[in-house]
C-alpha cells in the first residue's frame, strides 16, 4: 500500500482523515504526461462554450473544437456503403429490407459469420478476427504491388494509437542511463510524447526541415542519436529515397523501425503518392529486407473515411523476433480485444466495393468528393495563413494538417514567461535529461481576445532552438471552411 508521512501529518493537524492518492503519491510518469490534443486549451474552450451558453457576452459567439481530427465532428458525412454494412452487422433484422443493396447484405453476412455467435457483440480473440485480419493482409499486398503480407503478422487494434502504445511497451527498457530513448519528429502528434512519459523512456526529437516543406535530413538523425547516447539508449526511429535513407540509418544504428502511416490515402502534392515503409524495404532487398525490424500503423479513423468514433486499426509487424510478437499478443490479451464494430469497419476499408458491385459508383463517387474537399481545405490553409502578419505556412503536401509558423511578438512572449506552468507537480528535468525547453503558452492568453490580437494559435508545438522567438502549431483540415482550426500533428 502507498502512503505520503507529510500529507498524513498535514490531514492529521487539520483533523481531516489524509486522502490516500494525491499528487505527491500518485505515479510521477503520469504527472509528467502532457498531451495537447485534450489537455488545457481544450478545457478552456469548454468554459468558454459554457460561459457563452450563460449569456456572457464575448467578442465571439461560438467555440469551434478543432483540437482534434476529428472530421465528422466537424461534418464531414460518412461513407454510405461503410454505414450500411454496419447497420446490417448491428441488426441483422435489416438483411431482409430492400433498402439495402445486395453487395451490402453479403458483406455484412460474411462478417457475421466470422464473429462469435454470429453476432457484433461478441468478443473476438485478441489479435482480432481471423477473417478480416486475412484481408487486411490482402489490403497490403495490393496496396505494396504484391509484396506478400501474412496475416499472423497482423494485429488489429482500438485505432492506430492504441498498437503504437503496445509496440513502445516492447520497446522501453532499462534504467538511467540505459533508459530506451525513442526518436521523434518534431512537430510530432502528442501521442508519442506522452506515452514516452507514461512509460518512462526518454524522448529524442528529431527536426524535420521546415525550409524544404518539413523534409527529413539524415544528418539530423545522426545529430539526434550521437546527442542522446550521452543519456539514454535509443532505440527506435518523405520521398520514396527519403525512405530509404531513413531505413539504411535504421539498420546501420540497430534501431527498430515505426511508420505511422494511417493517412497513405491524403495525398495532394502534383507527381507525389504514398509509399509504405514496408514495400521501400523489401524492394531494398538484402540485408534490409530480410533484417530490419518494422511495424507500420493505419487507422480507420482518418483517409477518407473519418470514422474516428469506431476505433478501429492495425499494426503489421515486419522481421520482429517471434518469442517478442508473442509477448506482443500477450500483451494485447490483457484488454481482450479490440471493438469489434470497429474490426468490421477496418475489413469494409481494407476490402472497398468492387467495380462490379452494385455500390462502387456511390462510394467512388462520395471517397473523391471527400479527398477533393479535403485538398481544398490544404490549399485554402495555406492561402489563409500566408496572408496573416506574422504567420508563415508550407504547401500542404499530405495528410491532415498544416504547420504555420507564428512569429510571437514580446508580449505574447512575456505572457507567457509570465503564465505558463509546468505540469502538476514538476519542476524541473530528471536528472541527466536534455531540459526540454517550452515555448507553449498558457491557454487563458490563447484563448483570449488579447491572445487574438497577439496571432496566437490554439494548440501549440514547441518551437526549435528554445529562444521564444517563433512556434510552430498545426492546424487540422477537416474544419468547416470559415473555421480551420488548430490540431496536432499525426506522425512522422
Amino acid at each position: 500500500m502507498a502512503s505520503s508521512t507529510g500529507d498524513q501529518s498535514q490531514a492529521v493537524r487539520n483533523g481531516l482523515r489524509a486522502k490516500v492518492l494525491t499528487l505527491h503519491s500518485m505515479n510521477p510518469r503520469v504527472r509528467r504526461v502532457e498531451y495537447a490534443v485534450r489537455g488545457p486549451i481544450v478545457q478552456r474552450a469548454l468554459e468558454l462554450e459554457q460561459e457563452l451558453r450563460q449569456g456572457v457576452k464575448k467578442p465571439f459567439t461560438e467555440v469551434i473544437r478543432a483540437n482534434i481530427g476529428d472530421a465528422q465532428a466537424m461534418g464531414q458525412r460518412p461513407i454510405t456503403f461503410l454505414r450500411q454494412v454496419l447497420a446490417l452487422c448491428v441488426n441483422p433484422d435489416l438483411l431482409t429490407s430492400p433498402s439495402f443493396p445486395d453487395d451490402a447484405k453479403k458483406r455484412a453476412e460474411r462478417i457475421l459469420q466470422a464473429c462469435g455467435g454470429h453476432s457484433l457483440g461478441a468478443y473476438s480473440v485478441s489479435s482480432g478476427i481471423q477473417l478480416i485480419r486475412e484481408d487486411v493482409a490482402q489490403y497490403i499486398e495490393r496496396r505494396d504491388g504484391g509484396i506478400p503480407a501474412d496475416p499472423n503478422n497482423v494485429f488489429l487494434s482500438t485505432g492506430a494509437s492504441d498498437a503504437i502504445v503496445t509496440v513502445l511497451k516492447l520497446l522501453v527498457a532499462g534504467e538511467g542511463h540505459t533508459r530506451t530513448g525513442v526518436l521523434i519528429p518534431i512537430p510530432q502528434y502528442p501521442l508519442y510524447s506522452a506515452t514516452l512519459a507514461e512509460l518512462g523512456a526518454v524522448q529524442v526529437d528529431y527536426y524535420l526541415d521546415e525550409e524544404r516543406a518539413w523534409a527529413l535530413d539524415v544528418s539530423e538523425l545522426h545529430r539526434a542519436l550521437c546527442q542522446a547516447r550521452g543519456h539514454c539508449h535509443p532505440r527506435q526511429v518523405q520521398t520514396r529515397e527519403c525512405i530509404e535513407a531513413v531505413i539504411r540509418f535504421a539498420f546501420e544504428e540497430r534501431l527498430f523501425l515505426l511508420a505511422d502511416e494511417v493517412y497513405q490515402d491524403n495525398v495532394y502534392a502534383a507527381g507525389s503518392q504514398f509509399h509504405s515503409f514496408k514495400k521501400v524495404l523489401m524492394e531494398m532487398g538484402p540485408p534490409y529486407a530480410g533484417q530490419q525490424e518494422l511495424a507500420s500503423f493505419h487507422s480507420t479513423s482518418k483517409g477518407y473515411m473519418g470514422e474516428c468514433g469506431f476505433r478501429g486499426g492495425y499494426v503489421e509487424v515486419v522481421n520482429m523476433d517471434a518469442a517478442v510478437q508473442q509477448q506482443m499478443l500477450k500483451l494485447m490479451s490483457v484488454r481482450l480485444c479490440p471493438p469489434v464494430p470497429g474490426q468490421a469497419l477496418l475489413d469494409l476499408v481494407v476490402s472497398p466495393p468492387a467495380p462490379t458491385d452494385p455500390s462502387f459508383a456511390q462510394f467512388q463517387a462520395e471517397r473523391q468528393a471527400v479527398l477533393a474537399e479535403l485538398a481544398a481545405k490544404a490549399k485554402l490553409t495555406e492561402q489563409v495563413f500566408n496572408k496573416a502578419p506574422g504567420i508563415s505556412c508550407n504547401p500542404v503536401q499530405g495528410a491532415m494538417y498544416s504547420f504555420p509558423r507564428v512569429q510571437l511578438p514580446p508580449r505574447a512572449v512575456e505572457r507567457a514567461q509570465d503564465d505558463h506552468s509546468a505540469p502538476l507537480g514538476e519542476t524541473a528535468a530528471a536528472a541527466g535529461e536534455a531540459e526540454q525547453i517550452s515555448c507553449q503558452i498558457h491557454p487563458r492568453v490563447l484563448l483570449s481576445p488579447a491572445g487574438a490580437r497577439l496571432g496566437a494559435p490554439d494548440c501549440v508545438l514547441r518551437g526549435r532552438g528554445g529562444s521564444g522567438a517563433h512556434c510552430t502549431c498545426s492546424c487540422c483540415l477537416a474544419g468547416r471552411v470559415g473555421g480551420l482550426g488548430p490540431c496536432l500533428s499525426a506522425g512522422p
